[in-house]
């Protein structure tokens, strides 16, 4: 009932959407006779973006400068799985020993062009790959189920197909199944087992620093989850029948979480209208096309990571599972690891991504670091002038002072 009831309301909006900005196009017209109220018009431009329908966006990088030239950008697909694509994106002018890196896109209701910043500022050096998530809603149910042990084989089937001596970023939610990706590749010695990974933000060990992401996931017991979040998909959606985690659930979560923020950004839009600063308006625009474009995801991946990652901490504490062996972190001997926090990170506190550099007692220290970005929030981690003037470098000489080089795709 809940997943209909949001597709009667989402189709209300899309029709008020369309009508406010209908009315504020005549308003904005000089012929007509309330033209120059501008007021009026910037409000209802307000209320068509905010209503407005969200399709799934696309990267769009269509080049990149580096040193003052642009470098045209290539993006194919690379593999092809029901649940997730690896997409990849190369720029000319590359060397052809450049390092390839797979950047691991949350599974979290958003889609994989949420880290499109990321993405731009690694092409800058890397061949780059990218985890490009399915919207349950639209995966049929005859493809099975997709849980956190299948994240982490579609991990390895990936890093299979880059071939040995890639790299790995995680961004947030991604950093748990990466690193037990890594940690199951290298207790089996396989050769395409990363040559280093760099977390972002992620938790690993959600005891640290609790935020009010943490603090909800671990109050509630799991059976609240199962039986208040979980939905069924509608027809006439391609998975139709499938159980998931809605993507607009997620969303008034976050949303809820810096309500005021969210308010005053609208106010904000609607005054850069009103007094015609079309740069800042759109730069609003942009970010809230992005952050209001969601996907589902599947109630056996969402409710397992509540339970293992936000409640029992089970790899921390040694006690994760996959395909009925334990995830051992002290497998892995030469992954060089980075963990990246960010100070003001209201999702994932202060030592929780860190937490990777203890329970990896076997790793030389020589091959661990840890940087904590000063005055960054969690979006500002992956994101935005201090990711790309700050943190990025620190990952690029990273990731060069550990690629000894291989096969190349």
């Amino acid at each position: 009932m809940m997943y209909k009831a949001y597709e009667f309301q989402r189709s209300l909006l899309n029709a008020g959407s369309a009508m406010a900005g209908m009315a504020a196009d005549m308003l904005h017209s000089q012929p007509y006779p309330f033209a120059g109220t501008q007021a009026m018009a910037s409000a209802l431009d307000v209320f068509a973006h905010a209503a407005a329908p969200r399709g799934k966006p696309v990267f769009g990088l269509a080049s990149v400068t580096v040193g003052g030239k642009s470098h045209a950008v290539t993006e194919t697909t690379a593999m092809h799985r029901p649940f997730g694509d690896l997409k990849r994106l190369a720029r000319k002018g590359l060397p052809a020993d450049a390092p390839r890196l797979m950047i691991v896109a949350p599974m979290s209701g958003h889609y994989a062009t949420l880290l499109r910043g990321t993405v731009e500022r690694m092409l800058e050096h890397n061949v780059v790959y990218v985890t490009d998530w399915a919207d349950a809603k639209l995966v049929s149910v005859e493809e099975g189920r997709f849980d956190l042990d299948d994240f982490i084989d579609y991990l390895i089937a990936f890093l299979e197909y880059i071939g040995p001596a890639a790299h790995v970023m995680a961004v947030c939610q991604p950093s748990v199944p990466a690193l037990a990706a890594t940690a199951v590749m290298a207790k089996a010695g396989h050769p395409c087992r990363p040559a280093s990974l760099t977390m972002m933000g992620g938790p690993i060990d959600t005891r640290e620093s609790p935020t009010a992401v943490n603090t909800h996931a671990s109050n509630k017991p799991y059976a609240w989850f199962k039986h208040n979040v979980i939905a069924q998909v509608p027809a006439p959606y391609a998975g139709a029948g499938r159980k998931v985690y809605p993507g607009f659930v997620q969303l008034a979560s976050f949303m809820s979480m810096n309500l005021g923020s969210h308010m005053m950004s609208h106010y904000g839009l609607f005054k850069h209208l009103v007094q015609g600063d079309g740069e800042s308006a759109d730069a609003t625009m942009a970010f809230y096309k992005e952050y209001r474009s969601v996907c589902d995801m599947t109630a056996e991946f969402y409710l397992q990571t509540v339970d293992l990652v936000f409640q029992k901490h089970a790899l921390p504490k040694g006690e994760m599972v996959h395909r009925g062996h334990v995830v051992d972190p002290g497998a892995i001997t030469d992954t060089a690891i980075l963990c990246i926090e960010g100070e003001r990170d209201d999702i994932s506190g202060i030592g929780q991504t860190r937490a990777a550099l203890t329970i990896t007692p076997n790793l030389p220290e020589a091959m661990k670091k840890y940087h904590l970005a000063a005055d960054v929030g969690h979006y500002g981690i992956f994101n935005g002038s201090r990711w790309r003037n700050a943190i990025a470098p620190l990952v690029d000489d990273w990731i060069a002072s550990h690629n000894p080089g291989s096969c190349r795709r």
